[in-house]
């Protein structure tokens, strides 16, 4: 049977689909989607096909939308979506995961909420808000964000997430109880002596390695790192990038040992990629060694950023890797980075890019 590869992409105004050919040489453009709505991350359920978008501000308040027609048609919902009263109000949808028999969502003020009925419904994991470090937590440039959630792939129990800026954190118990998982991340902002705290670093993603759930990769405000023990510790992997700061990572869909990265110049010089010269850096062996990724991209003059969740790889052989841009440009290539085609242009900026692979 056929299949088609969909790249789900979240933008300030709204949701696009492409729609591509196994090959991935031709693409269609849909959308905007969801009423151009603001839209922070997209994801798709490749068993079902349902399409979950999750977004909104402090005017349209936080919904995630859903589409069981590949975008054809959207509802949305927030029924759960809030806080008790006398706390912040949610703002937005930050964040979306699948676990193992439900849907969760990362939220600004930092939160985590689960539902267990398609997204028509949400509560809140209270027991991550209840930890003690929460008075302390401290918004990142872009607010106080819960921005990534990876749930363990078989462990109901077993969850990480990562908030800027307040670091990463674990729960063996399904967010009843959670603990700081930051030894050996910096604090760079911190004063000296106190820059690797237990809690307070500013993360900027987080991904888990395939097939090997005690492997985290985090790419933070100060440094890349890889854990081997779920991230009880943290290991420096910046040797050989052009910069330690950046937003998004995305690992290879087999190979737990190949990473992608695209580092940007240091968080107080512009924010884009280093010198201008865009580049996907990829790992083969877990951190050891990194390539600059080069061929298509623009050469010189490219002054973009790439957000912490729009780099996403497919699960086809080889590998697809894509990228959007914040000034939304779409770049994709087919044969794990080696070459890349642009693949759409003047979108709205790119806040996430997500794959899904389905029968025709």
């Amino acid at each position: 049977m056929s299949q088609r590869v969909l790249l789900l992409v979240g933008t300030r105004k709204g949701v696009f689909i492409l729609e591509g050919d196994p090959a991935r040489r031709s693409w269609a453009l849909r959308g905007p989607f969801c009423e151009a709505w603001p839209i922070n991350h997209v994801i798709g359920d490749a068993a079902t096909g349902t399409i979950f978008a999750g977004g909104g501000n402090a005017w349209f308040g936080p919904a995630v939308w859903q589409s069981d027609d590949r975008g054809a048609s959207w509802t949305h919902s927030s029924a759960g979506l809030t806080y008790d009263a006398g706390q912040d109000p949610v703002a937005s949808v930050w964040s979306l995961a699948r676990g193992v028999g439900c849907l969760y969502a990362g939220v600004e003020p930092a939160g985590l909420f689960r539902s267990t009925d398609g997204g028509q419904t949400w509560m809140p994991v209270d027991g991550l808000r209840a930890h003690p470090s929460r008075p302390h937590w401290q918004p990142g440039a872009g607010g106080l964000i819960l921005h990534s959630v990876v749930p363990h792939p078989s462990d109901d129990q077993a969850i990480w997430v990562a908030i800027s800026a307040a670091g990463v954190f674990y729960s063996a118990d399904g967010g009843q109880s959670w603990v700081a998982r930051n030894q050996g991340t910096r604090a760079d902002f911190m004063p000296e002596g106190q820059r690797y705290p237990e809690f307070g670093q500013c993360v900027h993603s987080l991904v888990m390695a395939p097939g090997m759930p005690e492997r985290l990769y985090q790419q933070n405000h100060c440094g890349m790192y890889r854990s081997d023990d779920a991230g009880a510790r943290w290991e420096s992997i910046e040797a050989g990038l052009p910069s330690s700061f950046g937003f998004p990572a995305a690992a290879h869909p087999r190979d737990p040992e190949t990473l992608y990265l695209v580092p940007l110049n240091g968080d107080t010089v512009g924010r884009y990629v280093p010198e201008g010269q865009a580049a996907v850096w990829r790992t083969r062996d877990a951190g050891a060694s990194w390539q600059a990724l080069r061929d298509g991209l623009p050469a010189r003059n490219a002054y973009f950023g790439v957000l912490r969740q729009a780099l996403a790889t497919d699960p086809l052989t080889p590998a697809g890797v894509y990228f959007g841009t914040g000034t939304g440009t779409l770049y994709g290539s087919a044969d794990e980075g080696e070459s890349w085609t642009c693949l759409a242009q003047h979108l709205p900026p790119i806040t996430s890019v997500e794959t899904m692979v389905v029968d025709r």
